[in-house]
């Protein structure tokens, strides 16, 4: 009888524990909570930082409130709220297969090895990795940085370049931009190597702009996307659904604009091949 007692008792557990797991997916979660938990960043403008009046904004952030969130709300039938936390090149993968987060949206470059972890979007953003430099530095691309003091961040693909193409390179790796840009600034380091877009926004947010020079042709390609669990077909459709629907109705060139126009945070001017790129992504309907 107990023997019988304690089978009835472990399968009551694994069913139970079965039911848990499936109502796990990320669109249930959003449903049940009415909520999205994004994972973004503190100190990279105008992608996602803290401005001065202590609010959280940026490029990334208006897609996911005003792309992304508008198609999850429809297809869920009520409103969501879009809660943010910290993440870094370090932790955003760990705090997506954690589920911490649903989605991270921020700088990440949708790369094949990252591609083993998590799924991405599609390209929401496209640009190249250069180098941040005092003005007047000997420093003025990838083959100048032979034997130099580099700064990167910790888990970038930056910094994994940098160690490939330029072993002599004496490489410094901090966990966040801000760290790896006071480096720069107390002279522990010669440059500071990052997408172009990034070391752009660092330029514009500096202090005294005008002492720094981002330098350099891009050394790669880096498309970002917004990063999901594995294997969830139905949220990353809705997020595509979302990022294609900006692209094709113009929203995503007005929250452009607001952020890398001739008035926006960071001027970085859309290319026309880059906005080409972009509108071949949408697929008709």
């Amino acid at each position: 009888m107990k023997q019988v007692l304690r089978v009835l008792l472990i399968t009551v557990l694994l069913v139970g524990i079965n039911e848990s797991a499936r109502a796990q997916t990320t669109l249930e979660k959003i449903e049940r909570t009415g909520t999205i938990v994004i994972g973004t960043r503190t100190g990279s403008p105008p992608f996602a930082y803290v401005n001065k009046n202590n609010d959280w904004v940026g490029f990334s952030i208006d897609l996911v409130e005003k792309a992304i969130v508008p198609v999850l709300a429809k297809k869920i039938g009520k409103s969501i709220k879009v809660e943010k936390k910290e993440s870094a090149p370090q932790t955003r993968i760990p705090l997506l297969t954690s589920n911490a987060v649903d989605l991270i949206a921020e700088t990440m470059t949708d790369t094949q090895a990252r591609r083993e972890s998590v799924d991405f979007s599609i390209t929401y953003f496209v640009t190249g990795a250069q180098f941040l430099v005092k003005k007047g530095s000997p420093i003025n691309g990838i083959k100048a940085a032979a034997g130099k003091r580099i700064a990167a961040q910790q888990g970038s693909t930056n910094a994994r370049i940098i160690r490939e193409r330029v072993p002599s390179a004496r490489l410094v790796e901090f966990p966040d931009q801000p760290a790896a840009f006071q480096a720069l600034v107390q002279g522990q380091v010669q440059a500071y190597t990052n997408d172009g877009i990034q070391l752009a926004g660092l330029k514009a947010k500096a202090p005294k702009p005008d002492e720094w020079v981002v330098v350099g042709e891009f050394y790669s390609y880096e498309p970002y996307g917004m990063a999901m669990r594995k294997n969830e077909s139905d949220f990353r459709h809705l997020v595509n659904v979302g990022l294609m629907d900006a692209i094709e109705s113009g929203r995503y060139f007005e929250i452009y604009e607001k952020w890398f126009g001739k008035k926006g945070e960071v001027p970085y001017p859309l290319s026309a091949e880059t906005k080409r790129f972009l509108q071949m992504q949408v697929v008709p309907k």
